[in-house]
């Protein structure tokens, strides 16, 4: 019985290894996403922080602020789902698919 529990803690503990590992390489994945055609494009990172923002000059109107507010707020929420999604797909390589509350 010891010897399962101390088996099982070692698995534990080279899970919580490999987990910080894929953390810390996260932050330096990134995932694009865009709007309007292309008109704006955001990059995201693995820790969901957006990392850049590229605003094509065409896209600014000035008598049209608000179609570039929603480009960019398109975008930004893209670019954090798919990094959320990145993230998932990472952490589960290492979990085996098991989903760890509070985690990710």
């Amino acid at each position: 019985m010891m010897g399962n529990m101390g088996k099982m803690m070692k698995q534990v503990q080279k899970m919580q290894a490999d987990m910080m590992k894929v953390q810390e390489e996260l932050v330096n994945k990134t995932v694009e996403a865009s709007s309007g055609g292309g008109m704006v494009k955001v990059v995201a990172n693995g820790k969901q922080e957006i990392v850049s923002i590229e605003i094509n000059p065409e896209a600014v109107d000035p008598d049209d602020v608000e179609m570039l507010q929603d480009m960019i707020l398109a975008a930004v929420n893209e670019a954090l789902r798919q990094s959320q999604e990145m993230v998932a797909r990472e952490m589960s390589k290492v979990t085996g698919g098991l989903k760890i509350p509070g985690l990710f």
